[in-house]
């Protein structure tokens, strides 16, 4: 074998092994990149819009008032479909934390079309393709359904530490 056909066959093969790991990559892209800002930054708005214990989450749609009584002013975005933030448990750190998500299903990438989130085992599920998320563990990864089929996961937002809460972005 000639010294050139072995370097063929190297390259193939590494060529062949990269390929094989991108085909296993989540693409958490899917829904459109609008701004998200929610500052809970301080105590006071942390114990009372915030999150606690593993599996707590709440909803954020500054269209839909949602929560209620949150005090949106203009320099609060809630995303493309609104925010899901939620307990989990960060996977990177081993620690429990709180994760943010953005609402809309990346398979139907519509604003009307958000995920709920089942309070038996804390999917995050579509009510249209029906495709559920593991939103409790930090990746927002597809579990089954189309989105399982696509690789397409939840688009995530950065929670940072800010003066006794936190602040949600992207």
């Amino acid at each position: 074998m000639s010294k050139t056909t072995t370097m063929v066959k190297v390259a193939v093969a590494a060529l062949a092994v990269l390929l094989a790991a991108g085909c296993d990559k989540i693409d958490n892209k899917a829904v459109p990149n609008y701004t998200v800002r929610i500052d809970l930054g301080s105590y006071a708005l942390w114990n009372t819009y915030g999150v606690s214990g593993l599996g707590d989450y709440r909803i954020f749609n500054r269209d839909k008032g949602l929560p209620s009584n949150f005090p949106y002013n203009v320099n609060t975005y809630t995303g493309y479909g609104g925010v899901l933030l939620m307990m989990g448990f960060e996977t990177s750190s081993g620690d429990y934390a709180p994760l943010a998500y953005d609402l809309s299903c990346p398979v139907e990438v519509s604003q009307g079309v958000t995920v709920s989130i089942d309070s038996e085992n804390f999917d995050a599920i579509c009510s249209k393709c029906g495709s559920h998320f593991d939103v409790l563990q930090g990746a927002g990864g597809p579990k089954s359904g189309v989105a399982l089929t696509n690789k397409l996961g939840l688009r995530s937002y950065r929670v940072t530490p800010s003066n006794g809460g936190y602040m949600i972005s992207n």
